[in-house]
């Protein structure tokens, strides 16, 4: 066990930047059972209304753009926490971020803060970073080079329900039973455990006046991504997940390859996937000699992943994708298999003159079959992963119904040969089409309004439908 040469239990005002964020929303009560009294800096009060702590602390409403609001966040302050940086990769990030790190540091200068502590991302010496990443170092040295002292802790991935980096290692693994990755899977990583990332924060804040520098964190173990994606379908009871290395597979494209397949936005995912091209393993453990370990010692991987997935939603977009795509190809197969185009029935219909011929049809149901079937499963899984239950129930309830009126037009139309009751039938389905369209686009998210031509075509078929049975009473 190190011993630890930081200031005994201490009290004083703290000041938490980015509180409404994963890492800050954690640290704040963490800093409040230390004996801290805690301020934060938030654009909006109402966002702490959903933390258990908003009631506890002094709330400062402003932007950390702005000089007059940190000013006025940062009188009287002891401590001040930097948890602000861009992951939207919009615009000039290393520019906006070097001038909001500038502007915090000047403001805590005038303030007569006693101590920054910012969490930046672990990296090696010398690589050719990605602009994310390299930002992030940027600032750590702006804080470094300020009048007041900072520690500046880099990490790696941390493990924790609600981390970005772990929730596409979490949703990654779940979803594909099979995947293509890049050869830098292989790449050595120390992981942390969130608890550990905060136990390490808080501790910072006791640092002695003269420690100013940098500090490396990260769990007990050094794995691969291609291990961590291994360990933990292994510790939540997945089989083991066969992957292939590629090397062609650039950042910029397992980033949007990321978007697709986890709840992540492919500009989220980016900085993630381009600090996974390098090997970012801890160099010292010096502030271990600094704050002491945590009681009982490091978090493992396993346990750290464990801990995670207490509280975390469960995940069937695996599920729902292979019970929607059967279900919408078994109603594709089925309305194929009934139709005849070429029997001597159709022939004899009286067809209208705007009846798109017989090659238009396979032509525009396979993209919306696939339409369906992709915009199905991403609002299922934004409902399911918003514990919004009882609107992903009744959304494939609502789908159900869906694809059983569409084989039924095909029964009706093609072998029943009833074209009024058919035409009855089809505007069922196309009423029941724009409802599965209006669930979609409430959901929110990716899908939108992306069931929409479905809802037109299917109305489409029930005006052409009406008009054929009318020529044909």
């Amino acid at each position: 066990m190190s011993t630890s040469t930081a200031t005994p239990f201490a009290s004083g005002t703290v000041l938490v930047t980015g509180a409404t964020g994963y890492i800050g929303g954690l640290l704040v009560p963490r800093l409040l059972d230390e004996g801290w009294t805690v301020r934060v800096l938030t654009r909006s009060a109402d966002k702490l209304g959903a933390h258990d702590w908003g009631d506890r602390v002094e709330v400062v409403e402003g932007d950390a753009t702005s000089g007059d609001d940190l000013r006025r966040a940062l009188s009287g302050t002891d401590v001040a926490y930097y948890l602000v940086h861009s992951m939207d990769g919009g615009g000039d990030l290393a520019r906006r971020d070097r001038e909001l790190a500038e502007g915090f540091a000047t403001a805590a200068t005038d303030a007569g803060v006693s101590r920054i502590v910012y969490l930046g991302g672990l990296h090696p010496e010398g690589a050719d970073l990605s602009v994310h990443l390299a930002s992030r170092v940027e600032v750590g040295q702006v804080l470094l080079d300020a009048p007041v002292p900072a520690a500046v802790l880099q990490a790696a991935v941390v493990l924790g329900d609600g981390s970005v980096s772990f929730d596409m290692l979490r949703y990654l693994t779940e979803r594909l039973p099979a995947m293509v990755a890049p050869q830098w899977l292989r790449n050595r990583i120390q992981p942390i455990a969130v608890d550990d990332a905060l136990h390490y924060l808080v501790g910072a804040a006791r640092l002695p006046e003269d420690v100013n520098r940098t500090f490396d964190i990260g769990g007990p173990e050094v794995l691969t991504y291609e291990q961590m994606i291994q360990r933990f379908a292994a510790v939540n009871g997945l089989r083991r997940r066969l992957i292939v290395g590629v090397p062609v597979l650039t950042p910029w494209l397992a980033s949007h390859w990321v978007g697709l397949i986890t709840p992540v936005e492919a500009d989220v995912a980016k900085p993630l996937v381009g600090s996974l091209v390098h090997e970012v393993v801890r160099r010292e453990q010096d502030l271990d000699d600094h704050v002491g370990l945590p009681e009982g010692g490091l978090v493992g991987f396993d346990d750290a992943v464990r801990r995670a997935m207490r509280t975390a939603q469960p995940d069937h977009v695996l599920r729902d994708v292979l019970t929607v795509t059967a279900a919408t190809v078994g109603a594709a197969a089925l309305g194929a298999a009934a139709t005849q185009p070429d029997s001597r029935w159709y022939r004899s219909l009286d067809l209208p003159s705007w009846q798109p011929p017989p090659l238009a049809f396979p032509l525009v149901w396979t993209p919306l079959y696939a339409d369906i079937v992709a915009t199905s499963v991403a609002t299922l899984a934004r409902l399911e992963g918003e514990g919004r239950p009882d609107e992903a129930a009744a959304y494939r309830r609502a789908l159900w119904g869906n694809l059983v009126l569409n084989t039924a037009w095909s029964v009706l139309f093609w072998r029943v040969r009833r074209p009024a009751v058919a035409a009855v039938e089809a505007g069922v389905l196309a009423a029941s089409s724009t409802d599965l369209a209006r669930r979609a686009a409430a959901a929110g998210g990716r899908g939108g309004w992306a069931l929409v031509p479905y809802a037109a075509w299917t109305g489409f078929a029930a005006v052409l439908s009406t008009a054929i049975a009318r020529r044909n009473r």
